[in-house]
């Protein structure tokens, strides 16, 4: 039985009017893979993630999750399918409590079949989902107003959001930005501990050093373009990939 990857992207191409964002890009991501997205600002990374999730249609090539074409598919429908993603910048119902933020994803079509109809207290299950992304659950902060939260509780909330829908690939577009180097730390083995539940991961990161801890392999982009692919040591070791950061002289 020939196994499919679980996420093909192939010659993936998007032009805004003149300007080519995204030219032929193409990868392959596995079951229980971790990979790593990195390049300058402007390289195409979040273009490259809103055109897998449906946010952006592509201009050619196509994307494949679990077998199925998935390009030009609204946002909504891949979510059902299990594709999971946070946002660069946190998107809550801010005048909504934190744990009420989860309710919406906790009806969605997805989780009702995954748990044949029977969905629980969905209070009780948005509490525990706040705890797993690090919420104290004997306080008061998951019923504080969103819009009262700091920064990195918005961070936290942003992934618990994406994680209601029980996704079998989760992207994450800068989860670490603006965070303190004690909040990443407290917020890698999080992610340590979804992978060990299988869930398969794409990761948009300029905290190289945190990124290279969790991720199997990287790619790299640059103007649009895929100038290196292979295990972190590998990609920071290509001179395209050091043009690309620092510079030609």
């Amino acid at each position: 039985m020939e196994v499919h990857p679980l996420l093909q992207v192939q010659e993936l191409t998007k032009d805004f009017g003149g300007l080519r964002a995204l030219d032929r890009i193409s990868f392959t991501l596995n079951q229980g893979e971790s990979l790593g997205i990195i390049g300058p600002n402007g390289s195409g990374k979040t273009t490259l993630v809103n055109v897998i999730t449906g946010f952006l249609r592509p201009t050619g090539g196509r994307v494949r999750f679990r077998g199925r074409t998935i390009s030009g598919m609204g946002p909504h429908r891949i979510a059902r399918l299990g594709l999971g993603r946070t946002f660069q910048m946190a998107r809550p119902f801010y005048h909504l409590p934190a744990y009420k933020n989860l309710v919406i994803p906790l009806f969605s079509p997805r989780v009702r079949r995954l748990a044949g109809g029977r969905y629980g207290d969905r209070d009780a299950v948005a509490i525990d989902l706040l705890e797993e992304v690090g919420f104290e659950r004997d306080s008061f902060v998951p019923f504080k107003p969103a819009s009262v939260l700091p920064h990195g509780y918005l961070k936290r909330l942003e992934l618990a959001r994406a994680l209601a829908i029980r996704p079998e690939l989760l992207i994450l577009d800068e989860l670490f930005s603006g965070l303190s180097m004690a909040e990443v730390s407290s917020t890698v083995p999080i992610i340590e501990h979804l992978q060990a539940q299988g869930i398969t991961l794409i990761m948009i990161e300029h905290r190289l050093r945190e990124l290279f801890r969790i991720v199997d392999r990287v790619i790299v982009l640059n103007f649009g373009r895929k100038i290196a692919e292979g295990t972190p040591a590998e990609v920071m070791e290509s001179e395209d990939v050091k043009k690309a950061y620092l510079g030609s002289e």
